[in-house]
């Protein structure tokens, strides 16, 4: 049994998509609205709806640069990567004084990370401890079936099928790293079918996973159909109708969000200009696909005319683009070298001096 095309990709968070029709706006099922931000400007200036699947998300960095509404702002950087070409897009909020750009954004972005486990299709993973299944948060065990056989080698791996509202997971009896975790929106279909070893349970995932072909063999008969015909319903309710994403968030009050970035701008801390220096190359790597040069301007600096820089960095970014190789000398170290380095100025300075100090005439006076 095979899902309806339409539902086959699950593309809204693996994409990036731009002037999309308006039936593609609209929310699939399991997708929800967090939050919704009025009066923020595409600063880079790309025209017409998109759309950035968090799974293209490379990084999400918080810079200024220049709005073409109010002037020198902080704007929200989203460096992406769709197939091998990467999209850099620059978002400031016109709102004086929200934070909720940044905050809904890099939350929601952290919650789709740590979720992959329900979207995506896992090998080997650290997901038994003691012949159970680590449970994700919303996700709920509906049964267990023991003596499955996996059917990936000539002699096959006996093992355990434990089936969830989430995703379908086999683990071998004798060896729990050794696991599949399939969830239901990366399966194609789910079928009985004639192998070389009888009847068996052939689990298809679509071509955005891998294309797997995934054979299991269950004893008695009925009981193998009993299976197939659960998890062909499991199939259908939890890829098309109601599916677990994972993405959890819980929105704060403006007064509470905005609390919480002014405390983050008060903390003492040293900052590695390592990241921002990669932040400058990732930027002009996105950025690499231009077919017209920026406007030449005069640089003081180099006392001759070059391309205008991108807005939000200068040109001693771009200088430090390639990691500073110094490193901090330890204290100890430093100050043995300032003695040393006092030692040799004195030693120069007693030489250049034809007058012998006092300490050295009360040696002469005492050796003659």
């Amino acid at each position: 049994m095979s899902r309806p095309y339409a539902m086959e990709l699950l593309w809204q968070d693996r994409e990036i998509r731009f002037d999309l029709e308006l039936r593609l706006l609209n929310l699939r099922p399991g997708e929800k609205v967090v939050d919704r931000l009025d009066l923020v400007e595409d600063t880079k200036g790309n025209n017409g709806d998109k759309a950035i699947g968090y799974n293209c998300v490379l990084c999400i960095t918080i810079k200024p640069t220049h709005s073409k509404q109010r002037g020198n702002v902080e704007a929200l950087f989203v460096l992406t990567k769709f197939g091998q070409t990467r999209f850099e897009f620059i978002f400031t909020s016109l709102e004086p004084g929200s934070p909720r750009l940044f905050s809904s954004v890099m939350a929601v972005h952290r919650s789709y990370e740590s979720s992959r486990a329900y979207r995506d299709l896992k090998l080997r993973t650290a997901i038994i401890a003691d012949k159970r299944l680590k449970l994700l948060p919303q996700e709920e065990l509906l049964s267990e079936v023991t003596g499955v056989w996996n059917l990936s080698s000539d002699q096959g791996n006996l093992g355990t099928f434990c089936v969830t509202n989430v995703r379908l997971v086999w683990f071998a009896t004798m060896n729990e790293a050794f696991n599949i975790s399939v969830p239901y929106m990366q399966m194609k279909s789910v079928r009985i079918k004639d192998s070389k070893f009888g009847l068996a349970l052939v689990v298809e995932t679509i071509a955005q996973s891998g294309g797997y072909v995934l054979g299991f063999r269950i004893d008695p008969a009925d009981k193998l159909k009993s299976v197939a015909q659960e998890l062909q319903s499991l199939q259908r309710v939890y890829s098309s109708s109601d599916p677990v994403l994972g993405v959890q968030f819980d929105r704060l009050p403006e007064e509470e969000t905005r609390g919480l970035l002014v405390e983050q701008e008060q903390d003492d801390l040293e900052m590695d200009e390592g990241d921002e220096q990669k932040d400058v190359f990732a930027a002009y790597l996105s950025d690499g696909d231009k077919s017209v040069d920026r406007e030449p301007v005069f640089s003081p600096e180099l006392e001759l005319a070059v391309e205008s820089v991108k807005d939000g960095f200068t040109l001693q970014d771009l200088w430090a683009v390639l990691p500073d190789t110094k490193q901090k000398k330890p204290e100890q170290q430093q100050q043995q070298e300032e003695k040393e380095q006092q030692r040799w100025r004195e030693q120069q300075e007693s030489e250049a001096d034809p007058e012998p100090r006092q300490s050295q005439r009360e040696e002469l006076g005492e050796s003659s």
